[in-house]
């Protein structure tokens, strides 16, 4: 058979369900692609060690606080610099193996390792979980969206690897969305705090500071609206669509096709209000106090996987989304 033949014969095993998981996976790729560029600025090697104090901040637990300074240290002892370096190199390989399907999925068990690992120090495990709090940080999405990536199997086409197309697991799909919809209802929970609910303005006031003129008005729309409608009732609002969106990602079935497209607005929403389109991007300064394009943008990866899943499904495998 000659490579021409070879190559259309491959191709043409791959569903469409298979090229919107690797259209995905594509995508995320850029994302860490563009987070690896922004970690290059001599400042976030700089400031690399001191982020770890997110571990022992006011209102951490004692456990947490312990945890923080033995990493600090272990850190401090191999050097700051050094491991800085380390993370951007990880970040690359990461990139370049999302993009080109190398490496998968074993690259992306190590995504998800070293994401843990990112939001239990730089992260601070999210917390503290005291008054203002509103979702458990950054690097924990970034692993539950790697954890799509082995779930879906997203490697299996548009690769250099030369894998082949392999059915989805339907088990692993439903454990990630369900997974999906505990960050949700964690996220909910926090909404209902009265700190949220009388004070959810201040969230997007926050994100103004340091953002270009456009972003700065994109957002001081958003805060004359709010603040015309009522704070409070914006904080219900906010607080009631984070709980249906946790729900129906946690019940699944045939919800999941409305709720997908809910849940991708108001991340979007979210990402480009409260987070200032993940900007400014200032040298170690951005979402997990290193560089990169925000949160809840991540969350969007998470729910184009899971399009991928419900809208691209084959049709004798309908009935195991539903």
């Amino acid at each position: 058979m000659t490579t021409a033949a070879t190559v259309a014969s491959a191709t043409a095993e791959y569903s469409p369900q298979h090229r919107a998981f690797a259209a995905v996976r594509i995508l995320f790729g850029f994302i860490w692609l563009a987070n690896t560029a922004l970690q290059l600025s001599p400042a976030y090697r700089t400031h690399f060690l001191g982020t770890f104090n997110a571990d022992w901040v006011s209102g951490q637990p004692a456990w947490v606080m312990a945890y923080g300074h033995w990493m600090a240290s272990l850190v401090g002892g191999i050097g700051a610099h050094f491991v800085a370096w380390i993370t951007i190199i990880l970040d690359a390989f990461l990139a370049v193996s999302l993009i080109t399907g190398l490496g998968l999925p074993f690259l992306a068990y190590v995504g998800v390792v070293y994401n843990l690992w990112l939001w239990s120090t730089v992260g601070g495990f999210g917390g503290p979980y005291t008054q203002g709090a509103t979702d458990p940080g950054t690097a924990i999405i970034y692993a539950l969206v790697f954890g799509y990536v082995i779930a879906s199997r997203s490697w299996s086409c548009w690769n250099l690897s030369g894998a082949k197309a392999q059915p989805v697991a339907p088990a692993a799909m439903h454990t990630a969305r369900i997974l999906f919809g505990l960050l949700w209802a964690f996220d909910a929970f926090w909404k209902w705090q009265p700190f949220f609910l009388h004070n959810a303005v201040t969230y997007l006031q926050q994100a103004l500071p340091g953002e270009p003129a456009w972003i700065a008005a994109y957002i001081t729309f958003f805060i004359t609206v709010i603040n015309a409608v009522g704070p409070f009732v914006f904080g219900v609002v906010a607080a009631v669509m984070e709980s249906i969106i946790a729900f129906f990602l946690l019940i699944g079935g045939k919800s999941l096709r409305w709720i997908i497209p809910v849940g991708i607005a108001y991340s979007f929403g979210v990402w480009t209000t409260a987070e200032g389109w993940g900007a400014p991007y200032l040298p170690g300064s951005t979402a997990n106090k290193g560089d990169v394009l925000g949160t809840t943008n991540i969350y969007i990866i998470a729910f184009l996987f899971l399009a991928a899943w419900v809208y691209f499904r084959p049709h004798k495998a309908k009935s195991q989304t539903d």
